[in-house]
């Protein structure tokens, strides 16, 4: 049986999994992730466990534990690309471009000796950035590399909190983006206030994709608003739905409104037809 293990490259960053080999690590380890451009520090935030799936043999195998000098090449490297973001950030806003560098990255050619800076930005539209290279070039005495993102991408780079008060989905565990609609957002009942259904990015939240078989579940099973319901406190109509809840809102005939897991809520109809059922069983029993 294969073991998987995840890391990240920075403190409640995007998680990638990796093959231990025959290594044991442990929480909090720092370890080598092998790249194109060789192996870069990353931290273990699930230590390795046994995997049922064949597939995490095709997961990269770990280059081992980050030694002294891997450590100290990682700290320049992240105080190089702080340089070089404050760098790129002043210069933008100096030729007035409409741009937003959200990420930069350091890439060390071992072949032609030189250094190339790869810098991510996000823009409303295309920019003329052919005046901006030369500057970039000259400061950062590097080869520059500017690489236009989309809304979603930037967001992923940037991270962030979400209205959950968690950490951005997209930036932590969330692999790929898939298509939303607003028919996901209608049928979680959130197509209404734009506040609730739009991200950071300025887009459709994701949670709406992978939430959505959920309240496709809830509406399969839960009786419909208007429906008269059996509860544990008497009848009732239902007036409300709560699918992250599992349950429903019924306001009783004596007027007091209750909300009542859906688990235990029967339909009046159904009830009536189950009781019946019940009656005919026991008069067939000798």
């Amino acid at each position: 049986m294969s073991r998987v293990m995840a890391v990240t490259f920075e403190q409640y960053g995007q998680l990638h999994y990796l093959d231990p080999g025959e290594n044991s690590y442990a929480v909090g380890d720092w370890v080598l992730y092998p790249t194109e451009n060789g192996p870069e520090v990353c931290r273990v935030v699930w230590a390795p466990e046994p995997s049922s799936e064949e597939p995490a043999a095709a997961l990269p195998l770990c280059a081992g534990r980050a030694d002294a000098d891997a450590l100290a090449r990682d700290e320049r490297n992240r105080a190089a690309r702080a340089e070089a973001m404050a760098v790129s950030r002043e210069l933008v806003a100096r030729h007035g471009l409409a741009m937003k560098v959200v990420a930069v990255d350091l890439v060390d050619r071992a072949i032609d000796v030189d250094r190339m800076v790869a810098i991510y930005f996000s823009a409303p539209e295309r920019v003329d950035f052919r005046a901006l290279i030369p500057d970039l070039a000259k400061t950062l005495r590097a080869r520059i590399d500017l690489r236009q993102v989309a809304a979603r991408d930037a967001t992923r780079l940037t991270s962030g909190i979400g209205q959950c008060g968690r950490e951005l989905c997209c930036s932590t565990w969330l692999q790929t983006f898939e298509p939303i609609s607003m028919r996901l957002a209608r049928s979680q009942s959130m197509a209404g206030n734009p506040l609730q259904i739009q991200g950071q990015c300025g887009k459709l939240m994701c949670c709406l994709a992978y939430e959505h078989p959920l309240y496709a579940e809830f509406e399969r099973n839960a009786p419909p608003i208007g429906d008269v319901v059996t509860t544990a406190s008497g009848d009732g109509k239902v007036i409300g739905h709560s699918a992250p809840g599992q349950s429903v809102t019924v306001r009783l005939e004596n007027g007091e409104v209750q909300r009542c897991p859906l688990t235990e809520v029967c339909p009046k109809s159904k009830a009536r037809k189950e009781r019946h059922s019940k009656i005919r069983r026991q008069a067939d029993q000798p």
